[in-house]
């Protein structure tokens, strides 16, 4: 019997004695270079918080109180039937991949649309499921990238984004989902950023959205006949952006949030004959999601406070908010009301709960449950509750980020700490459910750490151009702060620190592994890139323009020279602690030759490094059997070296 003995030297304690009877065995998918075997032993310890599920509130049947959700009941999320708060979870589609956005025929019920990709190449397909007879049709080629589909309000036709004609650009087509034969290009859009956002209450017109970048956006009005287009919002210096825009019930004027003027997105009323925007909420918290109420008398919104959420309603003839649901501090998205007004469907995840399915009657006040994912069996009184916590940067600028610790009554005294840094770089980290990280929490005692650096969403414009072009590395310096930060806790060790991150997250986990190598113990970089130049000019082409918004044009010689000078590629040789780096081999965003480049790199600088490749997953890991091996082995590498000596 083989025993794997991993010491916490200074802490006192022994983190575990792996009596091994043999070593896990990696789902054929996986690609494995560098990664020690995973004792079965570790994975059996593990096992319970990856059990973890969680549903997500899709749609309502237009005449009955039932709704579709997104869960897991095996390897990857499925659409499921649920008919009352609390009842049974009957799954519908049954594909080895994941489905997503699926959306009940307006008026019958009598079939849904979903969306779904093969091995996360997003390359989406859309799809009509009858629940006649159970059948599935493909409504799209099977070839290009199909988004965003809306029912239009008569219940006969979908509107949808598709690349089909050029492979990078977003054009719009229509089609009755009963006949795909229907299918018709209604308009031909130049660039990626195009989507539909909603059909006029006669369906002759729709309501589309230009993005340009998270700052930049604009409203078109198309023709469904002609598809001739009109502009509604002016181009100029003024950079504004749009979203969450929809028509209102008389078709006259439409509601959207904006931050004209102002910081945050606030809800807004366009009047189409003047363009003039009336303005329902203050600048004082990004408004996040909103959902008018069938007879058009009330709308329903999601504010983000400080990362946590709120809804909120309003009287639109009397500009009057009204009372809300009660909530704790919580994560919600995905609002809609039922089609006879008398509830609000929208997902909700906490700290200690997993996403799930609720549902919010505006007249009684009740919140109801729709789903209560399974948690393994564990205790969530026993997961740590977030604190926000804030540190000075460089400059003076106050970051912030969300400080999850371990029981001290468990782990007395200073905890190591892993740093986890959010996508985007546009995303937030939010109080959310931490799903399997809560087993590094509660059973190692690390402290986890999630960062919003300059760049982040939910603290204003100003904030979220901070980190654009060449003030890039603003944002590494923002955790080189933290790093000190941590220096200054009584509860948290400096010495112990690594870092972590999926996407952009990722490659702020390359930047930070060379920067400030010599105070970390490793990093984890999942997807990320590893140099901004190679990823431009690789990244799929419907999102490049997007992107060079946010990190600089790569074929201006000035900014190629600051991109290549500040990649972790050219810095590799300072990358002196361990590094992992998970890929997945269809990624369309970041592609696998950015995680190739840096390993190959890393290899021969002679710093040691695992590599773990999923054949079957694109831009993440979906499935759970891949998603489950990842987790084990960035506990091996977290025990390893985390808490090994160095």
């Amino acid at each position: 019997m083989k025993t794997r003995i991993l010491a916490a030297c200074a802490y006192g304690f022994a983190l575990a004695v792996f009596a091994q009877t043999g070593d896990v065995k990696p789902p054929e998918s996986l690609v494995i270079e560098g990664v020690p075997p995973i004792p079965a032993a570790l994975a059996e310890r593990v096992g319970r918080y990856t059990d973890f599920r969680a549903a997500g509130f899709s749609s309502w049947h237009p005449t009955r109180r039932e709704m579709l959700i997104g869960t897991r009941f095996a390897n990857v999320t499925q659409a499921h039937l649920v008919k009352s708060p609390g009842g049974a979870r009957t799954q519908m589609t049954f594909s080895p991949d994941r489905v997503s956005g699926a959306k009940f025929d307006p008026k019958t019920g009598n079939s849904f649309i979903f969306s779904k990709d093969v091995g996360g190449n997003e390359f989406f397909q859309l799809y009509r499921y009858d629940f006649g007879d159970g059948t599935v049709t493909l409504l799209t080629d099977g070839r290009s990238r199909n988004t965003g589909a809306r029912w239009s309000n008569g219940g006969d036709l979908i509107a949808y984004g598709s690349t089909r004609r050029t492979g990078d650009d977003v054009d719009v087509y229509v089609q009755n989902p009963r006949d795909p034969k229907t299918d018709r290009r209604v308009v031909d859009l130049p660039g990626g950023g195009w989507e539909v956002a909603d059909w006029s209450p006669d369906d002759k017109t729709l309501l589309l959205v230009e993005g340009i970048s998270i700052n930049e956006s604009y409203l078109w009005l198309v023709d469904v006949a002609t598809g001739a287009k009109t502009p509604l919002t002016p181009r100029g210096k003024d950079r504004i952006s749009y979203q969450n825009a929809s028509f209102a019930r008389d078709g006259k004027s439409l509601f959207v949030t904006a931050d004209q003027g102002s910081e945050f997105q606030r809800l807004a009323r366009m009047d189409l004959a003047s363009r003039k925007l009336e303005f329902l909420t203050p600048d004082s918290a990004d408004v996040e999601d909103v959902d008018l109420s069938p007879d058009g008398r009330t709308l329903a919104y999601v504010t983000n406070e400080m990362g946590h959420s709120a809804i909120h309603l309003m009287d639109v003839a009397a500009r009057r908010e009204l009372p809300g649901p009660k909530l704790p501090l919580a994560v919600v998205s995905g609002i809609r009301w039922h089609r006879d007004g008398g509830a609000i469907g929208f997902t909700m995840e906490t700290a200690r709960s997993s996403a799930d399915a609720y549902s919010f009657d505006p007249k009684t006040g009740q919140v109801e449950r729709w789903t209560t994912s399974e948690l393994g069996g564990l205790n969530p009184d026993t997961f740590a509750e977030p604190e926000l916590v804030s540190w000075k940067s460089f400059d003076g600028r106050e970051i912030t980020g969300f400080l999850y610790r371990p029981d001290a009554s468990k782990f007395p005294g200073k905890r190591p700490v892993s740093i986890e840094i959010h996508g985007g770089p546009e995303g937030q980290a939010r109080p959310r459910f931490l799903g399997a990280w809560n087993y590094a929490i509660n059973e190692l005692g690390v402290a986890i750490l999630l960062p919003n650096v300059r760049g982040s969403s939910g603290y204003g414009k100003s904030f979220l151009l901070a980190d654009n072009g060449f003030l890039r590395e603003g944002a590494y310096k923002d955790i080189g702060a933290l790093l000190d930060w941590i220096g200054t806790r009584p509860d948290l060790d400096a010495d112990r620190v690594m870092v972590a991150g999926g996407s952009y997250g990722g490659h702020m986990t390359l930047a930070v592994a060379y920067l400030y190598s010599p105070r970390i113990r490793g990093a984890v970089d999942v997807v990320g890139p590893s140099n901004l130049v190679t990823f431009l000019e690789n990244t799929s082409g419907y999102r490049r323009d997007l992107r060079r918004v946010e990190y600089g044009d790569e074929r201006d010689p000035k900014m190629r020279a600051f991109l290549e000078k500040t990649a972790p590629m050219t810095n590799a040789e300072k990358i002196q602690k361990p590094l992992f780096v998970i890929q997945g081999y269809n990624d369309p965003r970041v592609p696998r030759s950015e995680s190739e480049q840096m390993v190959a790199r890393i290899r021969k600088v002679g710093t040691p490094v695992w590599y773990l490749m999923a054949k079957d997953e694109g831009h993440g890991f979906a499935k759970k059997s891949n998603r489950d091996y990842q987790f084990y082995a960035t506990v091996l590498f977290m025990t390893q070296f985390l808490f090994g000596s160095q």
